[in-house]
């Protein structure tokens, strides 16, 4: 891969009574720690477009993102790694504060530009405006993303071990990619963050190679999303702070708080049955946290 000095992936075991009594092994993939800035999946989903922008020689990166985009960040620090401009087109109006993401952004050399949720749409009509420039899409979406995506079980030295392997879904970029590279004999569980979301198991059938589409190895859940994307209440933010003290494993609110509380109660009610052995993915997205009160978080 192309090299912004990450680090080796740790796997981390989550000792406890409770999964004891249910008889299975739950460990967690601490994609978190593969590089400060650049966590989680937003390395691998940027991978081979950034490969391609700098084999074809271009000199700028746009792409798009809320306010609180981990992708932007991700984005324009990969960007400032590769001596490349960057540009975001950011959905909503400008703020009065910038959100520490947009602050981030700007500090590595993004030019940031605001447009309404409604122009946000148009996207096609957005990327005419920078038509030099090499476009990847929202939260690295598209069939790149997905090849980039597969690469993370290749940092797991002991896959056959695992029985279910459980993921964020948002774009569903990330799950495509995982499913598209587990074995034929694991479960991949997709714990969407989005409320309401139904057209997501196409999304991600659609990313997939046809070998892939008929298997019956993944599905999605949507009962873990807490009120929807970025929405969280005092017990999602509890369960983070109980997670830290018993287990020293730092999540966010966004993606892998509930990530972590589904596959937990999806073992405690034995949809995944007892003898399993699951390998959560730790998808990063720590710098989201920045963004709620000072002192809500103990870590």
């Amino acid at each position: 891969m192309l090299g912004i000095n990450n680090k080796a992936i740790r796997i981390q075991p989550l000792r406890a009574a409770w999964l004891a009594e249910c008889g299975v092994q739950l460990d967690v993939l601490r994609l978190d720690e593969v590089h400060p800035v650049v966590s989680g999946n937003k390395w691998y989903k940027l991978h081979f477009y950034l490969q391609e922008a700098i084999a074809q020689q271009y000199n700028t990166i746009a792409t798009f993102g809320g306010a609180y985009s981990n992708h932007i960040v991700a984005a324009a620090y990969a960007c400032k790694a590769f001596e490349l401009q960057s540009i975001s087109i950011i959905r909503g109006e400008e703020p009065a504060i910038y959100s520490h993401t947009l602050q981030q952004a700007k500090v590595y050399g993004m030019q940031l530009h605001f447009v309404s949720r409604e122009s946000y749409k148009q996207k096609e009509l957005l990327k005419a405006l920078h038509s030099t420039a090499y476009w990847i899409n929202e939260g690295g979406f598209g069939e790149k993303g997905v090849a980039g995506a597969a690469l993370i079980l290749q940092e797991v030295p002991q896959l056959a071990h695992y029985t279910h392997i459980t993921c964020a879904a948002g774009t569903g970029t990330t799950l495509s990619g995982i499913i598209t590279s587990a074995l034929p004999q694991q479960t991949v569980i997709g714990i969407s963050v989005l409320k309401g979301y139904a057209s997501l198991e196409d999304e991600v059938k659609n990313q997939l190679p046809l070998s892939v589409v008929h298997s019956p190895q993944f599905f999605i859940t949507h009962d873990y999303h807490f009120g929807g994307y970025a929405k969280y209440n005092t017990a999602l933010l509890e369960y983070m702070n109980a997670i830290w003290k018993t287990h020293h494993l730092p999540l966010d609110f966004v993606y892998t708080a509930k990530t972590l509380y589904g596959t937990a109660v999806m073992i405690q009610q034995q949809i995944i049955p007892r003898g399993s052995r699951v390998l959560m993915v730790h998808t990063g997205g720590l710098q989201g946290n920045l963004s709620l009160p000072a002192g809500t978080l103990t870590f």
